[in-house]
C-alpha cells in the first residue's frame, strides 16, 4: 500500500485554496475584484495573500492608477508549481471514476 498523498496545508485552508483557484487562471488579479470574488473581508484577504506572499506563491505588486493606489496579485512559478502539485494529491486521495 502507498502513502497516503499529503495535502499542503497551505494551499489547502479554504480562503487560500479560493485565492489560488482564482490566480491560476489569470495573468494578475487586482485586490478588490478578488476580494469579490472569494467573498473575503479586506482583513481576512490580507491575512491569507501575505502567508502565500511569505511561501514565495503570491507575488505582490502596487501601483498608482489615476494617483488611486492599486494592489495587484499573481501567481509565481513556484505558486504555480504548488497549486498543480495540490491537485494532484487531491487526485490520488479519490476513489477512481468509473467509465
Amino acid at each position: 500500500m502507498s502513502p497516503r498523498p499529503q495535502l499542503d496545508p497551505l494551499v489547502h485552508a479554504p480562503v487560500r485554496l479560493a485565492i489560488m483557484s482564482s490566480l491560476v487562471p489569470v495573468e494578475e488579479i487586482e485586490f478588490t475584484a478578488l476580494r469579490d470574488q472569494i467573498g473575503a473581508t479586506d482583513g481576512n484577504l490580507a491575512t491569507h495573500i501575505a502567508k502565500l506572499e511569505k511561501a514565495g506563491y503570491v507575488k505582490v505588486r502596487k501601483r498608482f492608477v489615476r494617483r488611486k493606489p492599486k494592489t495587484l496579485y499573481c501567481l509565481t512559478s513556484e505558486g504555480r508549481a504548488a497549486f498543480e502539485a495540490y491537485l494532484a494529491a487531491l487526485e490520488r486521495l479519490l476513489p477512481p471514476r468509473g467509465p
